[in-house]
């Protein structure tokens, strides 16, 4: 039976020096420059007023009730549970109970929420337009280099992803090009970025964000968002609640371990 023969690519030492050192640096130098101009950029939250304040955490007074009411004994939950649900019913949390059983407000219209979007807005051109100047540069000057070789050995699923740029189909998997090189150094210097700028850093936020592009949880706090219905499910939520304490049987089961 005919030995398969061992590919052997012929590929230049400094490439490795001149193509994945410069890649690497400049993302480096990008997602600190970067910080800095989110820093620069961003703009200090404004304090919310009283009424405001005291709808927030009248919800998540309730939310809290519900979520450790094993901890309470029985007279005290039912006794806070009843108080908090006649408040929710009623609306006495709301920041505007006239508006009770209207639709929310047009968040196009409320200042805070565009101060918000616009804040938003700038986050995304400091990852995009860095991004695309640096991709454009990698495309222009090390199109189609392949510049090093990884030393573990992996399946054909990931030719794809380690060999973009490079229209070979017979090449070795562990082959990597300068494209797969720069997505690598995107999504693999988040522990350096935290290293040098700590765990608060525009790179940290942006990962957060991708990683939040799937199916979302509906917010709590925010534009277009009733707070009147919040309020209404949340009141059903612990009506329902069937209490029982940590302490129910407390003298049996100490009673018990005494006699192991």
């Amino acid at each position: 039976m005919a030995q398969v023969p061992v590919q052997t690519i012929h590929r230049d030492p400094q490439l490795f020096y001149w193509i994945l050192f410069p890649i690497t640096i400049v993302m480096i130098l990008t997602g600190i420059l970067r910080h800095y101009a989110t820093v620069l950029m961003s703009s200090a939250p404004k304090p919310l007023d009283l009424r405001s304040t005291r709808e927030q955490r009248s919800l998540l007074h309730g939310i809290s009730l519900r979520t450790n009411f094993h901890a309470l004994s029985p007279r005290s939950f039912h006794s806070r549970r009843d108080v908090v649900i006649t408040a929710y019913e009623s609306g006495a949390y709301l920041k505007d109970p006239e508006r009770k059983g209207q639709p929310p407000a047009n968040p196009m219209t409320d200042p805070s929420s565009m101060d918000g979007m616009m804040g938003m807005m700038k986050n995304q051109m400091a990852m995009i337009i860095p991004n695309t100047l640096i991709m454009s540069w990698i495309n222009a000057f090390f199109s189609g280099y392949v510049i090093m070789k990884l030393p573990f050995p992996l399946t054909i699923k990931f030719k794809s992803m380690l060999q973009a740029g490079v229209g070979t189909k017979d090449m070795d998997p562990r082959w990597m090009s300068s494209i797969s090189w720069y997505f690598l150094c995107m999504f693999g210097l988040q522990s350096v970025f935290n290293f040098l700028l700590g765990n608060d850093n525009a790179a940290s936020q942006m990962a957060q964000q991708m990683g939040q592009m799937g199916p979302q949880a509906p917010q709590m706090f925010g534009p277009g968002v009733d707070p009147n219905k919040q309020f209404l499910a949340e009141a059903e939520n612990l009506a329902v609640i069937e209490h029982h304490s940590v302490l129910d049987g407390v003298e049996q089961r100490l009673l018990e371990g005494i006699r192991v």
